[in-house]
């Protein structure tokens, strides 16, 4: 039996047109873009690691391309652009730059979702792999700093980690705007 998509997927797709435009980075083994695209959805499903997206293509069953945050370079393309548990990995003083990028590819009114371990700095798991670990306070003055976003929402939840430990994980879901004027971003802390 399939895994029904998650509360905060089917959040996601509600709030963007019937069909509309998606990319997904850091799409991992393709399971949300396969609940994506069997929901109408027109997916761009992407992620940094070649092998990932050979898994993936597999589970798809269309290709999916490796594609790392900086190479994204399209402007207002996308409805929408999902990244779940991807951008945690990308070092600080890059996440600015990355999420700008983010911001230039969607449409006006579009809408991004990324969830974050949260922390006091960055930092390696016992796995040995790099966390950006940010605060909410962080989060909020590098989204602003990168763009004109409306929070639609922010909450956390507490997961094991692939190296065992338990995790806050922050969820934030915005919207681009299409003014410098209606910029709102505003996180609440958790």
């Amino acid at each position: 039996m399939a895994k029904a998509p998650s509360t905060r997927l089917t959040g996601f797709l509600a709030l963007l047109p019937a069909g509309g435009s998606i990319l997904e980075l850091g799409c991992g083994a393709g399971n949300h873009s396969a609940k994506m695209l069997e929901a109408g959805f027109a997916v761009r499903p992407t992620d940094g690691s070649p092998e990932m997206a050979v898994v993936a293509s597999r589970r798809l069953g269309r290709p999916v391309e490796t594609m790392l945050f900086h190479e994204l370079d399209e402007q207002e393309t996308y409805d929408g652009v999902w990244a779940s548990a991807c951008l945690l990995h990308v070092p600080k003083d890059e996440l600015e730059g990355i999420l700008g990028r983010i911001h230039g590819a969607l449409k006006p009114g579009g809408v991004f979702y990324a969830s974050f371990k949260v922390g006091d700095g960055d930092g390696r798991d016992k796995l040995g792999r790099y966390y950006n670990y940010p605060s909410a306070e962080w989060l909020q003055a590098t989204y602003a700093a990168s763009g004109g976003w409306n929070a639609l929402s922010s909450e956390t939840s507490t997961i094991q980690s692939f190296d065992e430990t338990p995790a806050t994980m922050l969820h934030l879901l915005v919207r681009k705007v299409a003014a410098l004027a209606d910029r709102a971003t505003s996180f609440k802390t958790p």
